[in-house]
């Protein structure tokens, strides 16, 4: 079907909630997409970052149709093949980089988006706040159940994660919004130490994004990870890394926070964990994680036997395959040549997330992005000068170079 016919149905039929740019993606290998006219583009965008061993690698298209040949789904309820593999190799990950005394077991909750990811974590936040003051005070002892975020962060779309996200311009529609939420301005220890100060009682987690992506790849500071982790600790409460873009192997290592030489007590993940199959996970130390109990929280598809099937090949194709070297290298190589850039300043970033911003006299990153695409290039913009980079982690210094000598002649 034509993109003129698709385009006709969707106005017709399927709610307009994304201003889809006028392609139509039919096909695609490695760092590759082609659309219904055969015309073909390199993908520096991979899904939002969810594709991140390209297009259809023959490792995870395998797995998946292997797997659909033998069983898709039975739910919850019973045992399936490879998900306690996926959820231990998850759990040895996480432990990577650890400071000496810090590793332990992680427990998995496995989920179907960031999301989901993200509400089990402040699930488990709120119950484990509701349980020490329990033990501390009795039944009827005030509870701690705020959540600390920071400011310009993006946690997920429905009403709680939504709350969760520091950008007041989300939340204008769809007040009330749920309570229980202090934010703070990126960086600024001072601000966060002043929120516990006044709050400390009341506050049961810190949620943060080690780097920012929604708001233009924007890294925390080692000095601002470092002062969440010693207040949630002197306060009893849990640090939460959302780690739904910046995870699994994006930023040079299997996690973010593994770059500050500190370890949170609740991680959520999606994206990149299964290569593009719809998956998430939240992963928990395992003296946090064993406060659920069974009807404590659920999912239907969360675990399913394609996903984990997705995830273990992926992941283990990840970890074998030397990407955390290669996203460390082709994330400083794309760094440099940006910056290298007439037009173009404070590019940032970690491994293979970065953004950068145009200057006023360039073109509006949108524009940027439309003249991109007509060239054969998927780009993102998150705002009305900033570019976003997402590539697969097969990005090659050729495509880099291909990218930046475009991006030249249209800025």
């Amino acid at each position: 079907m034509s993109l003129q016919e698709q385009q006709s149905l969707e106005s017709a039929y399927v709610m307009g909630t994304f201003a889809r740019k006028p392609v139509e993606f039919v096909g695609g290998r490695g760092m590759t997409l082609v659309d219904d006219a055969g015309r073909e583009y390199l993908d520096f965008l991979s899904g939002i970052g969810c594709d991140c061993l390209g297009h259809c690698p023959p490792v995870l298209v395998d797995a998946i149709g292997a797997q659909a040949s033998q069983l898709i789904h039975v739910s919850n309820y019973f045992y399936i093949p490879q998900r306690g593999e996926v959820a231990a190799h998850l759990s040895d990950l996480l432990n990577r980089y650890a400071p000496e005394g810090e590793q332990g077991p992680w427990k998995t909750f496995f989920t179907n988006s960031g999301a989901e990811s993200n509400e089990c974590a402040l699930k488990l936040a709120r119950l484990h706040g509701r349980r020490r003051a329990q033990e501390a005070g009795g039944p009827d002892a005030p509870v701690p159940y705020h959540v600390v975020t920071v400011d310009a962060s993006f946690h997920g779309r429905t009403m709680m994660t939504l709350a969760a996200t520091a950008q007041p311009k989300f939340h204008v529609d769809f007040a009330p919004m749920p309570d229980g939420f202090y934010d703070v301005p990126r960086n600024d220890v001072a601000a966060l130490e002043a929120v516990f100060a006044e709050h400390g009682a009341a506050i049961c987690a810190v949620m943060l994004e080690c780097v920012q992506g929604e708001s233009g790849v924007h890294p925390m500071t080692p000095e601002f990870l470092a002062a969440a982790r010693r207040l949630t600790r002197e306060h009893g409460a849990l640090l939460i890394c959302d780690e739904v873009q910046c995870g699994i192997f994006r930023t040079g290592r299997p996690f973010g926070f593994q770059h500050y030489g500190v370890v949170p007590d609740v991680v959520a993940m999606a994206k990149g964990i299964a290569g593009g199959f719809p998956a998430g996970a939240c992963a928990a130390r395992a003296e946090v994680a064993d406060l659920f109990a069974p009807g404590d929280h659920g999912t239907t598809f969360g675990g399913s036997c394609l996903a984990v099937a997705a995830a273990h090949a992926v992941l283990g194709e990840l970890d074998a395959g030397g990407y955390e070297q290669r996203a460390a290298e082709a994330g400083a190589y794309l760094r440099e040549r940006l910056a290298a850039l007439p037009r173009v300043h404070d590019v940032r970033g970690l491994g293979l997330m970065v953004g950068c911003d145009l200057a006023e006299d360039a073109p509006s990153a949108p524009e940027v992005v439309a003249a991109a695409l007509e060239a054969g290039f998927v780009l993102n913009a998150t705002g009305p000068r900033t570019l976003r980079f997402l590539p697969p982690l097969i990005c090659e210094k050729s495509h880099i170079d291909a990218l930046v000598d475009t991006l030249a002649a249209l800025i």
